[in-house]
């Protein structure tokens, strides 16, 4: 009996130093021990999951205490109230920023202070309370909270448009269903496309047509008229091109595959009208205005048609306005068109029918323009826009306040 006793006896005072062992760390690990801790109290306004009393309490990363206590106000249930024990030398201001994080794989959370400027003031408390810190708002939501309250958030914007979505989507149905039914056309366009900038696959140069400058031009009989300025003509957009453009049943815009202009058509008729002045003869000075020409007149045109049509029979058909300006005025104007038939409907063919209605056009408008245009001395002794007192002008369009001369017969 006393040998059993006296085991018992070692066994008690073995598992008493053990719970001492244990007492005096926790004691140590919670504020106690020899170091002195500062508290505050850390007001949360909602929910902190999985915090818990001893949870570390970090300072720009760096553990500096820990959790005290835990519960909720009595005054707003909504809140909780966590008290902390950090080091006193921790440098906890008014605009520290308290928030928390979740630790390691098993996300164990922990309260952090964040920030604070040197110059701002401590946190003191009021009547020695506990100084009081608040939390930023949402500060405690777990990962799987956040990503709950999200998905709800995303999930009342949809129902709140889900008849705009609903047309949206129903809008590019649509889309894609003309986009079906003109899948050839779309093929089309992008061929164009990539022949124009070049990303097609190389098919040998397409054929380039130019217009031809007018020679051989019968004697003025006359002195030479001034310096005349042909300006670009003005032309529609479908007609600012280097397509040859062709006009079937009557339809606008189309042209003729695997040829083309020179140049862009206005340009281009341009150029050969200026040339076709200077191999006249019948000007002094003929060229494009610019600063350094000073020209006595202008011819302006007004390009209207310069294309192929196939109704009833295929022709080339040109027609353009012209007009005289003489000293800010109009001195004459007139509509030039000439339509010459043509056999077929390739790229030789119709350019070669373009030059020849271009070709008459320009043979009447030369000699018209001469005789509208009177010489330099003529124009120093008698007023501008006399012209009808020129011989043998009987053809001369009315002045432009009167209706135009009818368009020559092709």
């Amino acid at each position: 009996m006393e040998t059993r006793a006296r085991y018992l006896a070692i066994g008690v005072f073995t598992l008493a130093v053990i719970a001492a062992g244990f007492a005096f760390v926790f004691w140590l690990y919670s504020g106690g021990g020899f170091s002195q801790r500062t508290e505050y109290q850390i007001r949360f306004d909602g929910p902190v999951s999985g915090l818990l009393v001893g949870s570390g309490v970090l300072f720009n990363g760096i553990r500096v205490g820990e959790v005290t206590d835990l519960q909720l106000n009595d005054d707003d249930p909504k809140q909780v109230m966590a008290t902390i024990a950090v080091d006193p030398k921790t440098p906890v201001r008014a605009d520290t920023t308290v928030g928390m994080d979740f630790q390691g794989l098993t996300g164990a959370p922990v309260i952090t202070l964040t920030g604070g400027t040197a110059s701002a003031p401590t946190v003191a408390g009021t009547d020695g309370a506990v100084p009081t810190l608040v939390a930023e708002p949402g500060t405690g939501q777990s990962i799987t909270q956040a990503a709950s309250n999200t998905l709800k958030k995303l999930d009342d914007i949809l129902a709140d448009n889900a008849e705009p979505l609903h047309a949206v989507v129903e809008n590019v149905k649509k889309f894609s269903d003309a986009l079906a039914r003109n899948s050839d056309k779309v093929d089309t366009v992008v061929a164009g496309l990539e022949r124009m900038t070049g990303g097609a696959a190389a098919s040998g140069k397409l054929p380039i047509y130019s217009l031809k400058a007018l020679r051989d031009f019968p004697p003025l009989g006359e002195p030479k008229r001034g310096q005349i300025a042909i300006p670009e003509p003005q032309a529609l957009m479908s007609l600012s091109s280097d397509k040859i453009l062709i006009a079937r049943n009557g339809s606008d815009g189309a042209s003729i595959e695997n040829c083309q202009w020179s140049d862009n058509l206005p340009v281009l008729f341009q150029v050969k009208l200026i040339e076709s002045f200077e191999n006249s003869g019948y000007f002094q000075a003929v060229g494009r205005p610019f600063d350094a020409f000073e020209a006595d007149d202008q011819l302006l045109t007004d390009l209207r048609t310069f294309r192929i049509e196939t109704d009833p029979k295929p022709v080339a058909t040109v027609a353009f306005s012209a007009k005289i300006l003489s000293k800010g005025r109009i001195a004459a104007s007139r509509v030039f068109e000439a339509s010459v038939p043509i056999d077929a409907v390739d790229g030789a063919t119709a350019a070669a029918g373009l030059n020849k209605a271009f070709d008459q056009t320009v043979r009447e408008l030369i000699p018209w323009a001469a005789k509208n245009t009177p010489p330099p001395a003529a124009k120093t002794a008698e007023p501008a826009g006399d012209a009808a007192d020129l011989p043998d002008d009987s053809a001369d369009p009315p002045a432009p306040d009167e209706p135009m001369d009818a368009p020559p017969a092709p």
